[in-house]
Formats: C-alpha cells, structure tokens, sequence
C-alpha cells in the first residue's frame, strides 16, 4: 500500500519532464487569418495614411515587445525608431512571448493617437494644470493598430 503513493509520483513526474518547448512554426494563424493581397511593410503605413486618422489595412513587420499576452498585447518595429503599439479586437486572443523578434503580418485598423498638445484639450493623452500646454508626448508612439488576425510569418 506505501508503493503506491510512490508510483503516482513516479508516474507524474515522468509526464512533467516529457514536456518539450516547442518553437513557433512558421504560418501560425493567431485570431482570423490575415488577408495578404494588399499587404505594406509597418515603416510605410504612416506615411499611407496621410491626414487620415483611421485605415483598414494589413502589414507586415517585426514584434519588438510582448506586453501582455492575454488579449494579445504587443509592439511592432515601424522604423526610423518608431514603435507601433497593437492589441488584437477579440480578448480572447492569447499569444506566446516566443512570437518577440519575430516577422509577422497582421491585419486590422491602424489609427493615429490624437495628441493633446495640438490643442485638442478633449483627446488623447490629456493633461492638466501648468503643465497643459508644455507637455511633450512620445513622438515614437504614433500609431495603434488593432488586430482581427496575426500570421507568424519568419
């Protein structure tokens, strides 16, 4: 009767040590699968869109930073130091922070972020008191991009 708390360890630990990272694949579809007929690199999409505030789009570029992985969370490289900042549509998306360095396309609506210091006193990031008209936001941070469908793609 002692054997047999020792056999299911035995046996448990043996599943636990059976486990093996597997890297991601190259094709891995996270949410609905991106649309790549009209596809430009994430340097480009700023420039695209003008004085437009908001597009439809699908892009291609390199995750720099996982931020939260449920509800998929992330950065992307836009070139020339520029950050844009992505979380995909459907919480329910969750993605590993495997996917950092990675190439990927996505695809969604990349919108512009309304700075406050353009006097829009009601939009963006806000600040009040003697610091209203003075503040200097982060020129990096630009862009969001919201995702109905990410594919690993190098």
């Amino acid at each position: 009767m002692k054997l047999l708390p020792v056999f299911a360890t035995f046996f448990f630990s043996i599943s636990v040590f059976a486990q093996k990272h597997i890297p991601l694949p190259h094709g891995m579809v996270y949410g609905d699968k991106p649309d790549t007929t009209a596809m430009m690199m994430a340097a480009k999409v700023e420039a695209f869109m003008g004085k437009k505030t908001r597009i439809s789009t699908t892009i291609e570029g390199r995750v720099t930073a996982v931020t939260k992985q449920k509800g998929g969370w992330f950065e992307v490289d836009a070139g020339g130091g520029k950050i844009i900042t992505a979380h995909f549509k459907n919480y329910n998306v969750t993605i590993p922070k495997d996917i950092v360095g990675r190439t990927v396309i996505m695809e969604g609506v990349a919108q512009k972020l309304f700075i406050a210091d353009d006097l829009q006193h009601l939009a963006g990031d806000t600040v009040t008191g003697k610091k209203q008209h003075k503040v200097k936001t982060d020129p990096k941070r630009r862009l969001a991009f919201e995702v109905k469908g990410l594919m690993v793609d190098k």
